[in-house]
Parts: C-alpha cells; sequence; structure tokens
C-alpha cells in the first residue's frame, strides 16, 4: 500500500511538472512571437515636433538584404492595365494627368516595384565590370511627385544595384504639399533602413540648389543624380562607375529608356546622344551608323568645352517617364527665361545672336550679373562656343540659317 501511494505521488509529481514545463514554454513563445512582431513593424519616421527640414539618418548597421523581384506571369502582367484599351476619357484620369503629367491610375495598380524588360544589347551581356569600383550615392529629389512612380523609382534602385556600390540614397523633398509624401512615405521606406537619408526643405529650393543640398549630405565617391520618376534596369550602375574609374573628370549618363506617360509600358530606346537646338530646347538625336562602328558597335560610349568629357554609356539603360507639360506659371516663365539669357550670354560668344534671331524679344531682357560665371569659364580654360560646334556639335551649325 505504502508503494503504491509513493508510485502515485510520483507519477502526479512528474506529470505537474511536464505541464508546467510545456505551459511555461507556450507562455514564453508567445512572449517572444508579439516581441518580434513589434520590433519588426516598421516604424513611422514622422515627428510630430518636427515638420520641416527633417533629416531621417538610418543606422548603417543595419542595412536589408537585397531582396528578389518575382518574376510575374503573362496574366499578371495582363491585370497590370498597360493595354492599349484603356479609357482615356475618363474624367478621373484627365484630372491626375493635369496634376502629375502622367497616367497616375495605371501608376498606382502597378504598386510600389514591378520588373522591366531587359533593353540592353546582346553584347552589354558579354560585358564584366571589376568588383572593386567606386561607391555610388544617389540623389533623387521630388516635389509633390505621384507615391508609387517615386517609390517604384526607389525600389528599383535597391533591388537593381550591388549593396557594395550603394553608400546610399538621398531624398530631398523639396517642400511637397502631398500627403502621401509625409508619414506614409517615411512608413514604406522602413524597407530600406540603413541605406536612405530623407532630406526636407524649409522652403521650395527648386531642383538644381535642392540636389546641391543632396550632394552637401552624400559620402559616397561617386554622385548620381536621378528624377523621381525613374526606373532603373538591370547592371545599370557598374558600366557608370568603371567609367568614372578610369577617367575621374568623365561625367557619363546611361542611356534614357521610355515609360509611356499613358499606359507606363516601359520601351527600349534607340542609341542617341543629348542636344540641342537654337531656342536652347533640349532634343535627343539619332546616333548615325558610321559613328558606331568598331569592336565596340553600340555599346561604344558617346562622347560630348573644359577639360572634361560627357559620355553617354548605352550598356547603361533607365528608364524615364516623360510627363505631359503642364501648365507653367508665370514665375516658372520667368525663370527659364533668366537661365536662357544667363547661359547665351556666357557661353555662346558670337553665336548667341542665332538665339535672338529666333527670339528677338527676349534680346534686352535683364539677366543679372554674370561676371562670377565668366570669369570662372576663363579661370578654368573652357574652349570657345567655335570649338564646341567643329568638334562636337557640327550639326548645329549647319542649322544656323534655318528658322
Amino acid at each position: 500500500m505504502r508503494n503504491a501511494i509513493i508510485r502515485c505521488l510520483f507519477y502526479g509529481s512528474l506529470t505537474f511538472g511536464i505541464w508546467t514545463a510545456l505551459l511555461f514554454i507556450y507562455l514564453h513563445h508567445n512572449h517572444v512571437s508579439n516581441w518580434q512582431k513589434k520590433s519588426h513593424e516598421p516604424l513611422s519616421a514622422w515627428s510630430p515636433g518636427k515638420k520641416v527640414h527633417q533629416q531621417i539618418i538610418y543606422g548603417s548597421d543595419q542595412i536589408p538584404k537585397p531582396h528578389v523581384i518575382v518574376k510575374r506571369t503573362d496574366e499578371d502582367k495582363a491585370e497590370s492595365t498597360l493595354g492599349m484599351d484603356f479609357n482615356h476619357t475618363n474624367p478621373e484620369l484627365h484630372k491626375e494627368l493635369l496634376k502629375y503629367g502622367f497616367n497616375v491610375i495605371i501608376s498606382r495598380s502597378l504598386g510600389i516595384e514591378r520588373e522591366v524588360p531587359d533593353t540592353r544589347n546582346k553584347m552589354c551581356l558579354q560585358k564584366h565590370y571589376p568588383a572593386r569600383l567606386p561607391t555610388a550615392s544617389i540623389v533623387i529629389c521630388f516635389h509633390n511627385e505621384e507615391f508609387h512612380a517615386l517609390f517604384r523609382t526607389v525600389s528599383s534602385v535597391m533591388n537593381l544595384t550591388p549593396h557594395y556600390f550603394l553608400e546610399e540614397i538621398i531624398l530631398v523633398d523639396d517642400m511637397s504639399e502631398v500627403d502621401d509624401l509625409k508619414e506614409k512615405l517615411d512608413y514604406h521606406l522602413e524597407t530600406f533602413r540603413g541605406k536612405i537619408k530623407i532630406i526636407r526643405n524649409k522652403k521650395r529650393e527648386g531642383l538644381i540648389r535642392a540636389r546641391l543640398i543632396g550632394a552637401s549630405h552624400a559620402s559616397g565617391d561617386v554622385l548620381v543624380f536621378l528624377d523621381s520618376h525613374c526606373e532603373v534596369n538591370r547592371v545599370w550602375l557598374e558600366p557608370l562607375l568603371h567609367a568614372i574609374a578610369k577617367d575621374p573628370k568623365m561625367v557619363v549618363c546611361p542611356l534614357i529608356d521610355v515609360i509611356d506617360d499613358r499606359t507606363l509600358e516601359y520601351k527600349p530606346s534607340p542609341v542617341v546622344r543629348g542636344a540641342f537646338d537654337w531656342n536652347l530646347q533640349f532634343k535627343w538625336d539619332n546616333v548615325f551608323s558610321y559613328e558606331m562602328d568598331g569592336p565596340e558597335g553600340p555599346t561604344k560610349p558617346i562622347i560630348w568645352m573644359c577639360g572634361g568629357q560627357l559620355f553617354i554609356i548605352p550598356c547603361s539603360r533607365v528608364g524615364h517617364i516623360s510627363k505631359k507639360q503642364t501648365r507653367k506659371t508665370s514665375a516658372i516663365i520667368s525663370a527659364t527665361i533668366h537661365n536662357y539669357l544667363r547661359l547665351v550670354h556666357v557661353w555662346l560668344d558670337e553665336y548667341k545672336e542665332q538665339f535672338f534671331l529666333r527670339k528677338p524679344g527676349l534680346k534686352y531682357v535683364t539677366y543679372g550679373n554674370i561676371r562670377e560665371r565668366v570669369q570662372l569659364r576663363k579661370r578654368l580654360g573652357c574652349k570657345s562656343f567655335q570649338w564646341y560646334l567643329d568638334n562636337v556639335f557640327p550639326e548645329l551649325e549647319a542649322s544656323v540659317n534655318s528658322s
């Protein structure tokens, strides 16, 4: 009898101990799970006490792993409403086109990231780049940009850039008024914690000053400026860094693919070069076949007055939404004219008359003091505009007598 009681007490104690241990493990597991969920939930970087010029710099020890873009099926792509059957008479579409300059309805349906086609020439696929190249700081300035277009710019850079070349992405908010670009943007950027800096300007600075502000915060070896409505392509950064590594005085530019403003379809661009006419309007010019002769073929850098060089690197591809021109305010028109006149009087020499032949009403408009810029040109030993026409852009001189 005594032995039976002892056995009962023993097994009872053992059972109690086992259940106590299991209960402890269960409660501990729940506690850890809840803590992990909270610790991994993105936190808003917005601070109620700082409404403007807020700089958010995340710790470099929290670099995210590169995440893979899942390839979408043909059915998924069809659902992205990129087809030509979209109802362009939609009043909401018309309203958003006037506001943003492109189809915001489709942009929202695409979400914050997508895969774009590889538009590089086949010869580019055979190129290999050194593992040791300069690091890059990517500066992206925005003002009232559509949220999804901006975030696709950021996510494409993060997804398609080796992190050992990417020092940081610097976002400069040039006094945006859109709510999505405040708390919502900060929240989503937590995905890329460790690689993103946000600078919020206290006043509207304009694109160039905003870029200079971004550059002043950069710590990478090379500065790369992107518009806020781009999507980079595969192996886009390495060709640019490789060219600069060979010649640090070189300025390089990717070949710009087209993202259709109506359908947001990503389309390949032919090999082109940047140019302008006598109205000082920028344009893309075709490159003649004889200019691409040689072993590098269409992958050969295209050369462009002050001792440096400007190249377009065809193996680097970046898609860009060419926005529809919205109505310009009188302030923007005035600032544009002011900049045109300063450029003409500093750089065009005797050829400034070609500009005034086409815009006679601007000949006697004031343009401020340009003495500092003229002295800078002399100090740098920049060549004449005639040299530029003879060596870089003879096609422009050929159009002197055209209207």
